[in-house]
Formats: C-alpha cells, sequence, structure tokens
C-alpha cells in the first residue's frame, strides 16, 4: 500500500506545489461565489474585485516563498 500512496502524493505534485496556495484559491473562489452577489457593487465591479483577490493571494504566497 506504500506504493499507492506514494504514487497518489507524486500524482498530487505534479498539479499542486503549494497546498496553502491552491486551498487559499479555492476558498477565495468559494467566498466569492457567495458574497460577491451579496455585496451588490453593480456596474460590473465583481470581477476586478475577484480579480484583486486572487492577485492579493498571489502577492502573500510570492512573498511567503521569498522568506524561505
Amino acid at each position: 500500500m506504500s506504493w499507492l500512496r506514494k504514487l497518489l502524493l507524486e500524482l498530487w505534485g505534479l498539479f499542486v506545489d503549494d497546498g496553502r496556495y491552491a486551498l487559499a484559491i479555492v476558498a477565495w473562489l468559494l467566498l466569492a461565489w457567495r458574497a460577491l452577489p451579496l455585496l451588490g457593487f453593480g456596474g460590473g465591479w465583481n470581477a476586478p474585485v475577484f480579480a484583486a483577490g486572487l492577485l492579493a493571494i498571489l502577492v502573500e504566497s510570492v512573498l511567503r516563498r521569498a522568506r524561505r
């Protein structure tokens, strides 16, 4: 069974290099999906707010990686 675990970890590593980064993106997607319509930013502001959230996650990940 250890070979199966090793195989799954390798497969996971092909697609996800930083688990915290991936989890933050999924959390932001869910939060934005539920919260942005309720905030009522009209006039097409949902997309820039969504992009700004993704950019903030990216910057945090880069800064965290640079500290290592």
